[in-house]
């Protein structure tokens, strides 16, 4: 039976031996044998549970959840098969954000009125990833993936509402000329927090981690034009950052 090294894995999947390792650790990708010297070796069977690995990773789902999923022991041809049918599916909700987005364009560029509903309609929050992981650690990313793979389609919609309510509360707000440490932008901050906690799967955000998503909002654009642009933005930050001095130690 043919066996890869350890080091040939990472360098074919993108991953590194640390990350490898860790899977082991967990129970979740153990190697096929490990030679007298430490060294990893991973088979046929290994390599198809990694491929259903990285395929269920790429849908954000905590890796508790992908450990229950790969329970079934699934051949390498059914898990390729699998793939390709979440690449169809996610084809055609891509296709559909397009299509929203470019509406959303279409309209700003013709002068007509949106609702906050079609603004938000081509935003896929799941490109947010890399910003969460790298900025507030991988527990912040797994409880909100862990939570949102946990509810159904119904709280799943109640969950969408709630987050193009309370950012086009802000956003509103910022548009309107409302005074951040108003009582009333406060308010709208104080919703924020709590959205973002419940979001990251009832991880507060201490004053550090709120700190610098009200910083990120303006620093990367995708955030700024969420919110209607960087000026929109900044007065956002302002008001969290009048929140932040009041509520966070």
């Amino acid at each position: 039976m043919p066996e890869w090294p350890i080091r040939d894995v990472a360098r074919a999947t993108g991953l590194t031996s640390r990350t490898l390792r860790h899977y082991e650790q967990i129970g979740l990708l153990r190697p096929s044998r490990v030679a007298d010297s430490g060294y990893r070796f991973y088979g046929d069977a290994e390599l198809s549970r990694l491929y259903r690995i990285l395929t269920l990773r790429a849908l954000e789902l905590p890796l508790s959840t992908i450990q229950l999923a790969l329970e079934d022991n699934a051949t390498l041809a059914e898990a390729i098969s699998s793939h390709l049918a979440l690449l169809e599916e996610r084809r055609t909700r891509t296709a559909q954000q397009i299509a929203a987005v470019r509406q959303a364009l279409d309209a700003v560029a013709k002068g007509q009125a949106m609702t906050i509903q079609e603004v938000f309609a081509g935003v896929d929050q799941t490109q947010y990833e890399a910003e969460v992981r790298g900025r507030w650690g991988d527990e912040a990313w797994e409880r909100a993936a862990e939570r949102r793979a946990g509810v159904g389609a119904d709280q799943r919609r109640c969950d969408d509402e709630r987050s193009l309510d309370v950012n086009g509360a802000l956003r509103d707000a910022a548009a309107s000329g409302e005074e951040p440490a108003g009582a009333g932008f406060q308010a709208l901050v104080a919703a924020h927090h709590r959205w973002v906690t419940d979001l990251w799967g009832g991880l507060v955000p201490d004053r550090a981690a709120y700190t610098g998503l009200a910083e990120l909002y303006v620093a990367d654009e995708r955030f700024a034009a969420t919110y209607g642009g960087q000026r929109n933005a900044e007065v956002i930050r302002e008001a969290m950052q009048f929140w932040i001095a009041a509520n966070l130690e």
